[in-house]
């Protein structure tokens, strides 16, 4: 792919997935109005699209449609946003802005927030097994897909990696532990939705095992680099509040290793991603520039 702007893929890639969202979520104004609200208020809010971005790269770099995978790609930000509305909430990060703005319980109240997070997580599964938007996908490939991301989620994927996170506030932790926090509570949905748009578009045993590897490698530096930016981030530009972990006593990796050694490991994994893609030709390439962006963002 000669001459690929990232810029410009994520940004078409990010209208693509917000004109989505308005037609796959349900209309703010119907009945019960409160959850409606709640729900469009947290979605579309802002945010960088990277999750559904992800599928469709994925999706692209197999010979696949980012079309056929769209509805996949919405629910995969359905689930982003629903983690988001929880872990704000006063059992778990209590913060008080997310993307520039007021978080949900704030405007609308805990027991609506956390129903927010419920239906959108629902939504999300909705739109996985709708049989008419995937008609074009065979029933199997969808099922592995969706089972795919069921598990990424659970008990075994991102809440188990929640758990340990809570559990380990304030007490001394192993590289061994911080790793299993960072994998499971971010890593597994990140690569949930590259192996998903993957299994959706008929990937090859082969092609689907590097790009398990490239997701599992980058999910990981998504959340060293996420650790960094709460100590040298800027509110503003972050939109959320910054400092939080380090007040909490979270399990970060710049707490074990310092900023620089952290730096080092995220860059470190983003090659070893890059170099599970050599069997892709070019239309793997926005996978490849994901990767460069994860350590090189600021936001």
């Amino acid at each position: 792919m000669t001459g690929f702007g990232l810029a410009q893929y994520l940004s078409e890639g990010q209208k693509f997935i917000n004109d989505a969202l308005l037609e796959f979520l349900p209309k703010e104004n119907s009945y019960p109005e409160s959850i409606h609200a709640a729900m469009h208020y947290s979605v579309l809010a802002g945010g960088k699209r990277l999750r559904p971005i992800l599928v469709i790269a994925a999706a692209e770099a197999v010979g696949g449609d980012r079309r056929t995978v769209l509805p996949f790609a919405v629910a995969a930000e359905l689930i982003h946003t629903y983690t988001l509305i929880h872990d704000d909430l006063p059992a778990l990060d209590n913060d008080d802005f997310r993307r520039g703005k007021q978080t949900n319980h704030k405007v609308f109240g805990e027991a609506i927030a956390i129903l927010a997070g419920d239906a959108l997580l629902t939504q999300a599964f909705i739109l996985m097994t709708h049989t008419a938007l995937m008609e074009d996908i065979p029933e199997r490939q969808v099922l592995k897909a969706t089972h795919d991301m069921a598990e990424a989620l659970g008990s075994r994927g991102m809440i188990g990696g929640q758990v340990v996170d809570i559990e380990s506030e304030g007490k001394p932790i192993d590289a061994e532990s911080i790793e299993y926090i960072h994998i499971y509570k971010t890593g597994h949905l990140i690569r949930a939705c590259i192996r998903s748009g993957a299994i959706l578009s008929g990937a090859s045993p082969s092609q689907l095992n590097s790009l398990s590897r490239y997701g599992a490698h980058i999910g990981l530096a998504f959340q060293i680099i996420d650790d960094i930016l709460d100590i040298t981030g800027d509110e503003d530009v972050l939109g959320k509040d910054v400092g939080s972990d380090q007040g909490k006593e979270k399990a970060t990796f710049p707490a074990l290793y310092g900023l620089e050694e952290s730096k080092k490991k995220a860059e470190q994994l983003v090659e070893e991603s890059i170099n599970c893609l050599e069997q892709f030709d070019g239309r793997a390439e926005p996978l490849r520039e994901i990767a460069r962006f994860f350590v090189q963002r600021t936001f």
